[in-house]
């Protein structure tokens, strides 16, 4: 950019400062006070560390961190090389990325918290990995700081969802006047069953921020257009008389089929808007706001592999038709707080958050290909009105500046709102919605105060005890099917629990630290398990009755920490009694047997995890990683005792990560980066024998490259590929091959 451009941006800005309804400062040209001014990011996170004063575990990344080592176009692939976690994100611009951490799984989206600038963004409206996956489409890579996460629920600060990790994402505020611009590319080689075909997406953004006396303003824009590979097979026991074409295979019980097409081709637009606006009323009192905008459509489509014998053309069978949609989604995030605090011995934070979802319609098509591509009948599914609201008031204080005696406390408030209305249409494509024929309505709400105090017993022992009391209520529940006729208007439901929290840490020597830790946490149901509507294979309304889940927790973590690194060993135990997990069993009494929610008994989950980071370890090497072993097993499960010592859903017995940087010259980073996971499993009685196939899960060992160029002061480039031994994996749907990255930033 020249220089006009640089103070046309600048006077942009500065245009919209004014424009807010907060007073600046006087244009004298003074600098801002050394307490508000410089280092606002430090501060945030500063202050965020020790209002809630977390005892956890917890591992840190940094942006610089990131755009060395990772080919992000998506800011979930920030966290992929962390320890214990895996995003299952089965394509570029995917919005059905949950979390699986340490001792949870694939389909818990529940058992985690991820949060950016202190708005939620994990849908608690369900526990899947669909509609309730967490919504990382609100935040873009280039406006990231840094990412914090949490292990296990040993804060009294988080909710019983923290049972896995708490993800909590900074992005930026700048300082002076900034300004950046991404673009990227990537291109991914398919080739599956036969069948060849090669996936672009591209990926562009800009940020802009500065700082107006008093007033700190930080934008951000960023699109991604993708086309993904196939998220699903269309599969039968034979291959359709009179046909040619299908793929022989087995399904993950072992049992022959035919691969007749493939479905869920999706092509993605999405747009991502964010605006950020800190103003210091005082000198002790900051104001801040966050607001965001997310824009999706997605058009997929199906490709089947037959041909009718007798005439040489393409066969359709009806299963392709489902993979065949359109979704329109209009998101909508807003965060406001207040922060300040009272010298070093005090400091206070309230903020509200607000997700809305204005607009997400999918249309579906119910006819037969290759008519559906012109319309024809479908359905209509909305979930407008869904969203959820948080209210948070905390703070700390502490008995003097060395920290003998740190007391936390605070207080909370949620609601989830669920509005799922599914209706018929002639026109798939852009009909109106005609009758109603599905529908699921409900919220949950949740009040809690907490308290937490960290006293040292001696200068070396420092003792942590704590506790969250919360009061969980469900209501409005509503449930409506045309065919079959299902009505209910479903019970109300509260509960009142208590979560103690204790840690004791050690530090024997400057660097070394021993801490034990445990933790109990209730995990309430979601409106959606406790609402969701059973169809296949006999209709049936949802069980409102399901039992909050409780975790006991403990952890046993030995860490040592020099200037140029660390190396952690933990040992975690977790058991749960009335897990919430989707499993096979009698529906509203038999004879009929579905799969739906239900509490299991109990679960355990024991194990060790090994970290390290080491910057240096040879002449401009540095090396970072980790290895998990989970002994995950259902322990007691009276409705299923086939599933009794069998290993949990997806949470697999060894993970491990591993990044290796070199940096042979200053402005100059090559990067080896590896992930692995052992053997999982898809259904609690482990009856899913075979892994690599459709709606299999499998183990894989994935090696990514990267390699970073500094080019003169403004300009990086990055080049890599993922995957690239190219190895084709399932979990339960078919994960990205080989993939080619490019991209560039230039920075003001």
């Amino acid at each position: 950019m020249t220089i006009s451009t640089r103070a046309l941006l600048r006077a942009s800005l500065a245009a919209l400062a004014s424009a807010t309804a907060l007073p600046a400062r006087a244009a004298d040209g003074s600098a801002p006070p050394d307490d508000v001014g410089p280092d606002i990011l430090i501060t945030a996170q500063r202050q965020k560390a020790t209002i809630e004063n977390a005892p956890n575990t917890t591992v840190t990344i940094d942006a610089d961190t990131v755009a060395r080592t990772t080919n992000a176009m998506n800011v979930e692939d920030t966290a992929k090389y962390l320890p214990s976690l895996i995003v299952r994100k089965r394509h570029i611009g995917d919005t059905q990325a949950p979390l699986a951490t340490r001792t949870a799984g694939l389909g818990a989206s529940a058992r985690s918290l991820i949060y950016a600038d202190g708005a939620l963004l994990s849908a608690l409206i369900g526990n899947n990995n669909t509609s309730a996956s967490p919504r990382w489409s609100a935040v873009s890579t280039q406006e990231i700081a840094r990412i914090d996460v949490l292990y296990g629920p040993f804060s009294a600060a988080y909710p019983g969802n923290s049972i896995g990790a708490v993800v909590n994402i900074t992005t930026r505020l700048p300082d002076e006047f900034e300004a950046t611009a991404t673009a990227g590319a990537s291109v991914q080689t398919y080739d599956l069953y036969g069948h060849r075909d090669t996936f672009a997406a591209y990926q562009a953004g800009v940020t802009i921020g500065d700082r107006f006396g008093k007033l700190a303003l930080f934008a951000s824009y960023d699109h991604v257009t993708s086309r993904g590979q196939p998220i699903g097979y269309a599969t039968a026991a034979s291959a359709p008389a009179g046909t040619a074409g299908s793929l022989p295979d087995r399904n993950r019980t072992g049992q022959p089929i035919h691969v007749l097409g493939a479905t869920g081709i999706e092509r993605q637009w999405q747009d991502r808007l964010k605006l950020k606006a800190a103003f210091d009323l005082t000198d002790a009192i900051r104001l801040t706001y966050v607001g965001g905008l997310f824009l999706n459509r997605t058009d997929s489509t199906s490709d089947s592999y037959l041909t009718t014998i007798a005439t040489g053309l393409p066969n359709y069978p009806v299963a392709l038709s489902s993979g065949v949609y359109r979704t329109d989604q209009r998101h909508w995030s807003h965060a406001l707080s207040a922060s300040g605090g009272g010298g070093k011995r005090f400091d206070w934070q309230v903020i509200a958050t607000r997700y809305i979802v204005d607009r997400d319609e999918q249309r579906i098509a119910t006819t037969v290909l290759p008519a559906a591509i012109s319309g024809g009948a479908g359905t209509i599914t909305r979930l407008n009105g869904t969203g959820w609201a948080t209210l948070d008031a905390k703070a700390v204080w502490r008995s003097d500046d060395a920290g003998t005696n740190t007391l936390s406390f605070g207080a909370h408030w949620d609601r989830f709102r669920i509005a799922s209305n599914r209706y018929a249409t002639t026109d798939w494509i852009g009909g109106a919605p005609g009758a109603l024929n599905l529908q699921s309505l409900g919220e949950t709400r949740t009040t809690a105060v907490w308290a937490q105090d960290a006293f040292k017993v001696i200068p070396t022992v420092t003792l942590s005890i704590g506790g969250r009391y919360e009061w969980w209520r469900a209501s409005d529940g509503l449930n409506f099917s045309l065919s079959p006729a299902i009505s209910a208007i479903q019970p109300e439901r509260s509960a009142a629990t208590f979560s103690p929290k204790a840690s004791l840490a050690w530090e024997p020597a400057a660097g070394w630290r021993a801490q034990l830790s445990f933790g109990q946490a209730w995990r309430f149901p979601t409106v959606g398990e406790l609402y969701q509507i059973v169809t296949t294979p006999a209709a049936a309304a949802p069980n409102p009755d399901l039992r909050p889940e409780r975790a006991r927790s403990f952890e046993l973590a030995v860490e040592r920490k020099d200037a140029r690194g660390s190396i952690r060993l933990s040992l975690f135990s977790e058991a749960v009694r009335d897990a919430l997990i989707s499993q096979s069993g009698l529906l509203n009494g038999g004879p009929a047997v579905a799969t739906f929610v239900q509490n299991v008994d109990r679960t355990r989950v024991r194990g060790v995890e090994l970290a390290f980071a080491r910057t240096d370890l040879l002449p401009r090497l540095d090396l970072s990683g980790s290895a998990t072993y989970a002994d995950a097993t259902t322990r007691a499960d009276a409705a299923f005792p086939a599933a009794v010592g069998k290993r949990l859903p997806t949470v697999p017995e060894w993970k491990a990560t591993a990044v290796a940087t070199w940096r042979p010259v200053d402005g100059v980073a090559l990067t080896a980066a590896g992930r692995y996971a052992s053997r999982m499993y898809g259904s609690l009685d482990n009856s899913d024998v075979v892994g690599n196939t459709y709606q299999g899960f499998y183990k894989y060992l994935v090696i990514d490259l990267r390699a970073q160029f500094s080019v003169a002061k403004n300009y990086t480039l990055g080049i890599g590929v993922d995957n690239v031994s190219n190895v084709k994996y399932f979990l339960f749907h078919p994960f990205p091959q080989r993939t080619f990255h490019a991209d560039l930033t230039i920075k003001l």
